[in-house]
Parts: C-alpha cells; structure tokens; sequence
C-alpha cells in the first residue's frame, strides 16, 4: 500500500524528531517541510534530504495528504484551520489548541470536510504506557479505584534558551506538561467525568537565569501551582499536581495506580519506555513487569503514522481530536474551577484508545 505523504509546517526543534522518524513506519513519508522563516525550512530540508518551501507552496501541493503542524501553540488552531480548508489531514502537536473555542472550530471544520485531525501526545502509545493499559485490561490489579500523577519541577528559566511562552496564556505546567499525564490516564482509565482543584501564580515575576537571555524578567500570566482532583467516568478518583514552583527538587513518583488487587507504578508519560512495576494486594515485594510493547525509545511521531494508517484502512487512529479535545477541556477545567470554586463538569467524552495488537513488527501500526 502506498505511504500517506505528509508535510511538516514548523521547523524548530521538535521537528528534529519527526523527520528523523517519520519515513521509517510503515504509512508515513514526509516529503517537505515548510516554516515562515523560508530558508529555516530550507535547511531543515537540506538536513532530512526533503524540500523545504514556504507554508503557502506546501499547502497548495496536491501530492501532500496529510500536514503534520509543529507551530508554536499560539498557532495550532489557525495552522490546522489552514490546512483542512486546504484538504488535508492534519495532526498537530500538543496542546491540540490554546482555546476550547479553537479546537471544537478545529474540529467542526475536519468533520464538514471528512477529514481527520489529531494531535501530540502520542508517548502514551510507547511500550510503557501500553504495557501498563493491557495489565489493567487482564485484571492484574483487579478493579482500579484511583490514581496519582505528579509532575513538579522549578520551571524552564533556568535551561530554556526562549522561557517566556511557558508563563503566558497557553502555557504554566498544566498545559506544557498536563497533555502527558491527562492523555496517560484517560487511556489507562477512560473519560473524566468532573475535575476540581486549586490553582496559584506563587512568583509573579520571573528572572531568565539561562543563555540568550540571562537577567530578563517575565511576568507569570497563568498558574504554576495547580492541585486537581479527577472523577473518572468509570469510577476511579485520580489525584493530579503539577508544578513549576519546586525549587528543591522532588522524590515523587510520576503515576501510580491503585486497584482492588495490587499497585501499578506507570513509568513517565513524558517517554515512550521505562520500567512498569506491581505490587499485588497482601504482598510488600514490588515486581518489574516486561514490557510487552515495541516503541520503548523516542518514537514521536507514531500517533501520526497511526493517523495516516487510518487514512489507508479507514479504521480510527489512536491519537485522535476526539481524545485531545477532551484533555484540553480538563485542563480548562482546574483552571475553571479553581476560579470559581466548583467541580467543573466536564462536557465532552471519548473512548479510551484501542491498544496496539501484540507482536507488531517495528515502525508497523496493524
């Protein structure tokens, strides 16, 4: 079957990445790459051995079925637009948009088209995430009864060469990091129900202690400090922090969670690998379970190639619109209700995604 071709739109540097991946699976070849800086994408090109052109050129080639969008978040929403008018399928990275209002306009706009849309992360398809989803499946810890997840650091300043987008609108540890651990735990347990919390901009200023821009000051626009509670549809309750504002590091796993029969450690949601342990119920001995998964290495871009193998077979791709516009809405959600002092009740679902059939040969997706 022939490979779906695709473009990528946005060549800094998370597209390393995805061109160093992307004509490796089996219905996926990125034929060109284009940014608003021409001659960026040019070499970016020249690097991969494809065509670099400018948004317009690529956009307007017929050959080109499917845009991969690699913008600044700012622009996922106006990019993906862009590229749906233009007939193309579209994935676009995390998060799926900035605003609910963008993404359900994202996705009304794919629907009148019947063309598909999804979107990053797709770490929750690594041999980690889906070992773990399919131990639950076969009951190793009997019935889930609630969760934890924690992401927590001191923020981008210190290491970032460009920081300030991570505290402006669109940005805080909620959206930067809360697609990983949100879209993890929706596929481990499915659709959330409610979420609550409390939010705070514990620094409002900032002062870049990294290269370019040592000294210069940001001003904090959105949370640093979040602390939610999840209902989940299926009757777990999950327990969320994410932080920027912990200056002393922290020992804290990334996800566990509890069952009726034992505890799952769930490795970072941030990867593709890592190590997934149980502990069954009346035992203190911790097992490490192996995984039974390929992409256990950095394998951005599978959610993608699962999308253009969807294209092929007109079967539904894992990394769906469907799926990342229910995980922006949560994160509005804390958000919300921190400021309001409620449950925000969510208003959209989805289906957890199919896991990956057993056995898969590398870079194939059935």
């Amino acid at each position: 079957m022939e490979k779906i071709k695709a473009g990528i739109i946005g060549t800094g540097n998370i597209s390393g990445i995805y061109l160093e991946n992307g004509n490796r699976f089996d219905a996926l070849q990125v034929v060109a790459c284009a940014d608003l800086d021409v001659e960026r994408a040019k070499a970016r090109g020249e690097e991969f051995g494809i065509r670099g052109c400018s948004v317009e050129e690529l956009l307007a080639d017929p050959d080109i079925q499917m845009i991969i969008n690699l913008t600044i978040p700012q622009a996922h929403a106006s990019v993906c637009l862009r590229a749906l008018e233009a007939g193309k399928h579209v994935y676009v990275e995390k998060p799926f948009a900035v605003t609910r209002e963008e993404a359900q306009e994202v996705l009304a706009l794919a629907e009148k088209k019947g063309l598909l849309v999804g979107s990053a992360p797709d770490t929750f398809l690594g041999g980690g995430i889906q070992t773990s989803i399919k131990l639950l499946e076969d009951g190793w810890i009997g019935t889930p009864i609630g969760a934890t997840a924690f992401v927590v650091g001191g923020g981008h300043e210190s290491w970032h060469p460009a920081p300030e987008f991570y505290y402006q609108t669109g940005g805080g540890p909620m959206f930067d990091m809360g697609p990983y651990y949100l879209t993890a735990l929706v596929a481990l347990l499915g659709p959330i129900a409610r979420v609550t919390g409390s939010a705070r901009i514990s620094y409002p200023e900032r002062t870049i202690t990294s290269k370019p821009k040592y000294g210069q000051k940001v001003k904090v626009e959105v949370p640093t400090h979040i602390a939610g509670v999840i209902d989940f549809a299926s009757g777990p309750i999950g327990t969320l922090l994410a932080s920027f504002d912990v200056k002393g590091g922290s020992t804290l796993p990334r996800i566990e969670i509890y069952g009726s029969g034992g505890t799952m450690i769930v490795p970072d949601p941030n990867n593709f690998g890592g190590n997934v342990r149980i502990c069954r119920a009346g035992s203190h001995e911790w097992s490490e379970i192996p995984l039974a998964y390929g992409y256990t290495e950095n394998a951005r871009g599978v959610g993608a190639a699962d999308m253009a193998k969807a294209i092929q077979t007109g079967r539904k791709h894992r990394a769906n619109g469907e799926l990342a516009y229910h995980v922006l809405e949560a994160m509005h959600g804390f958000h919300d209700a921190s400021e309001q002092g409620v449950h925000y009740v969510m208003k959209s679902t989805c289906e957890r995604p199919a896991l990956l059939p057993l056995g898969l040969q590398p870079y194939c997706l059935d």
